[in-house]
């Protein structure tokens, strides 16, 4: 009796050992499925995979090459469409230019006006052709400015030191004086010269007439004297 009941306990065991591995075996494999669902194999052969990929390309949108005659096509239209817009806009600056132009009224040269002669002037001083000429006087600033012209026409030309001007006033006092412009030489039938001689109005107070007195240098051979100059305001 012991005997059968060790061998039914085992078959029992065997059976709920097999049953056992049978539902483990069952649950594994649903498990293994659900997990699996939506992978597939990926397909190996070359062609299909090209054909794949163009099919994907044609329908993303279809990338479609140019030719290279229409790519030069292209590129010249822009170049002449670009150079056509350059000749325009220069065209037009040049109608702006040329209206701008038309429009503005001519300018006129500066009218020279001609200095009218004081009343006693010129002064006019000569000696061996040589020419002083003492053409009007003005006050400006703190100064008497007299406006002086000098030409030779004799046979040498002649040197001048300013140094040896002598300006006297109506009652012989001798006065300081400055010039600018004047020659130091005059050659023979030169231009002529002319320049300024400039006199302190402080010394010009009771004055009315002045006298310029001017030789040659080194020879004083000149004696070129411009006497009563009016210099009254």
């Amino acid at each position: 009796m012991k005997i059968n009941s060790t061998v039914l306990l085992t078959l029992i065991l065997l059976i709920l050992m097999l049953g056992a591995g049978s539902v483990s075996a069952f649950l594994g494999f649903e498990l293994g499925s659900s997990a699996l669902k939506g992978v597939t194999t990926p397909d190996g052969r070359p062609t299909t995979k090209f054909a794949t990929n163009k099919t994907n390309n044609s329908q993303q949108g279809g990338v479609v090459l140019l030719k290279e005659e229409e790519i030069l096509k292209v590129v010249k239209a822009r170049i002449e469409g670009k150079t056509k817009a350059a000749k325009s806009e220069k065209l037009e600056e040049d109608d702006e230019e040329t209206n701008s132009s038309k429009q503005k009224p001519e300018e006129k040269p500066p009218e020279v006006v001609e200095e009218k002669p004081l009343p006693g002037f010129p002064v006019i001083a000569q000696s061996q052709g040589v020419t002083m000429t003492v053409q009007s006087v003005r006050y400006s600033g703190g100064d008497l400015l007299l406006k002086v012209k000098m030409q030779n026409k004799g046979k040498d030309s002649v040197r001048f030191l300013y140094s040896f001007l002598d300006v006297t006033d109506d009652k012989g006092r001798t006065l300081s004086a400055s010039t600018e412009g004047l020659p130091t030489e005059l050659p023979v039938n030169g231009p002529t010269f002319t320049g300024t001689v400039t006199i302190p109005t402080a010394l010009l107070d009771d004055v009315k007439k002045i006298s310029l007195a001017l030789t040659d240098y080194p020879a004083q051979e000149l004696k070129l004297k411009a006497s009563d100059i009016p210099v009254e305001r």
